[in-house]
């Protein structure tokens, strides 16, 4: 099986080529905007593939004739899709069009040809009234990233090809090269650095780890799963409550830690106060099995502690 990763320098992309690489049966090709950026480039082959240009796409996908395709590529910078709407919606929407008429059009010149489309999305299509959430649910976007990613989504479910969509919550993990951070990690280093944060405690999500949602992207594409389906982490959490936890885990100082309001924080984009995923229809079809929150960060140590020697 040929499967290709879209945005393989970005957080989910790095774990999908760690984990596809080592699958024997499966040729991965890895595809990013510009270098590889990994550490590990052994196992696959790596295309530079800037999703937002046509011609780059169309090329990139004739040559390989991809049996999967897994688009983790995405402007996630929630505030910065406000105030760069143009790039939000060519990175997060048109971009995904490209790669559907690419797909379709390989499909209608070759007959034999059935490629899998597998897309990533989010909880913040929903504007936050109320959570867990199942697949079901009606999304009424709160922010311009919101729009961008709905937009996308029905993009998907109107094309000829046949397509999957992930979608995901408040993802956690660590990189290659350190070169992003995450709510965890946030958390973890001011409290160690004794600094006071203010956390809101009326939002609430079921953060998920990284590998976690490359293991359920993997198990779509193996079980050539069509549809919506939840991916994400089983623990409903504030994000306080998250805080916490990272606090409680690493001993640090949790008087550091300030409630505060959705609403003081200032922030250009809005976010959903309540999401969080039911995961039943994932783990029943796929059989998914996410990690607790406190298991995930105990996996972000090991993984530091093997950076750091």
């Amino acid at each position: 099986m040929k499967i290709l990763v879209t945005g393989s320098n970005g957080l989910l992309g790095q774990k999908l080529v760690y984990k596809l690489k080592l699958d024997t049966t499966i040729v991965l090709i890895a595809t990013a905007r510009g270098e590889n950026r990994l550490v590990d480039k052994a196992g696959y082959i790596y295309e530079s593939l800037d999703i937002t240009n046509k011609e780059n796409v169309n090329a990139v996908f004739k040559k390989h004739l991809p049996d999967v395709v897994i688009n983790t590529a995405a402007m996630t910078n929630v505030d910065a899709c406000e105030t760069d709407k143009e790039n939000a919606m060519l990175m997060n929407a048109t971009s995904v069009e490209y790669q559907i008429i690419a797909l379709e059009s390989l499909q209608e010149q070759n007959q034999n040809y059935k490629p899998h489309f597998i897309h990533l999305s989010t909880d913040f299509i929903f504007d936050g009234t109320h959570g867990p959430l199942t697949e079901d649910e009606k999304p009424n976007p709160l922010s311009f990233y919101a729009e961008t990613k709905l937009a996308a989504e029905k993009i998907v479910q109107a094309s000829k090809i046949k397509w999957a969509m992930a979608r995901t919550v408040l993802v956690y993990g660590i990189v290659d090269n350190m070169s992003r951070s995450n709510i965890v990690l946030w958390v973890k280093q001011n409290l160690e650095q004794g600094k006071t944060i203010n956390v809101v405690d009326d939002q609430f999500r079921t953060p998920t780890l990284a590998e976690d949602l490359a293991d359920g992207c993997i198990l779509m594409a193996q079980k050539k799963a069509e549809g919506i389906y939840n991916i994400s982490g089983k623990d409903f959490l504030s994000i306080l409550q998250l805080a916490h936890k990272v606090a409680d885990y690493y001993k640090l100082d949790k008087a550091l830690i300030k409630p505060s309001k959705s609403a003081d924080i200032k922030q250009p984009a809005k976010r959903p106060p309540i999401t969080g995923f039911i995961i039943e229809k994932a783990k029943r079809d796929l059989g998914y099995s996410p990690h607790s929150f406190e298991e995930g960060i105990k996996i972000m140590v090991e993984q530091l502690k093997r950076i750091k020697n």
